[in-house]
């Protein structure tokens, strides 16, 4: 099963991806960490993505797809996987098409998260992340034991910069402006479903369970 999992800020696609690669046993596949551990492990792709991230600016569409792709041939993506925060362009979206077809093997299903407004802002705002080791929390959905206070490490929990209402309204604004062809893209294809990320964890991965059952998926 070779998903894609699309969605605004705060959609929640990151939780449902680690739920669901634990439920189906398939590789939990983020652009971020690849993208950091590409650079960490000096891959060619990698130093090509360091020389453009130290400079502020944003990694080439060929150079993120190309890391994504050199992933995906790994042998623990031979039963599917699952992407996380790519394709984010049209451009990407067909390089990695290319490149997979190319290989034998295609996207199977595209999940888009439509979240509203109101429920991205609510849960951006309030989100708390770990200085020390990253976990991440919500003050009204996953709090700590103690305020402020880290369960695992002990670290001081902070608010991201960009996680205020003013630039979270902007974030929104932009991924949805970018996005729209990507989302059209995979209509035309007849793999695009889209899910209401509005609702819980575990509420949405009933509804998830049924889409891949009902596509004979799973």
């Amino acid at each position: 099963m070779r998903l894609v999992l699309l969605g605004p800020p705060g959609a929640g696609k990151g939780t449902q991806s680690v739920v669901l690669a634990k439920k189906y046993a398939l590789p939990h596949i983020s652009t971020g960490d690849i993208l950091r551990e590409s650079v960490k492990s000096g891959q060619p792709l990698g130093l090509q993505a360091k020389k453009f991230m130290d400079k502020g600016e944003l990694v080439p569409d060929e150079v993120v797809t190309g890391i994504v792709v050199e992933r995906l041939k790994k042998s623990d993506t031979m039963k599917g996987y699952i992407l996380d925060g790519f394709p984010r362009t049209l451009k990407q979206a067909e390089d990695l098409d290319r490149a997979i077809k190319g290989a034998g093997s295609g996207i199977d299903l595209v999940l888009y998260f439509a979240t509203s407004s109101a429920v991205a802002i609510e849960r951006l705002t309030g989100r708390r992340v770990c200085r020390s080791c990253g976990q991440n929390y919500h003050v009204k959905n996953i709090p700590p034991k103690k305020e402020g206070i880290c369960d695992k490490c002990g670290g001081e929990l902070y608010q991201r910069p960009d996680d205020n209402e003013a630039t979270v309204r902007n974030r929104l604004k932009v991924y949805e402006d970018q996005t729209k062809p990507l989302i059209d893209y995979y209509a035309r294809q007849g793999i695009l479903k889209r899910v209401s990320g509005d609702m819980g964890v575990d509420e949405l991965f009933k509804v998830l369970s049924k889409v891949f059952s009902d596509a004979k998926l799973v």
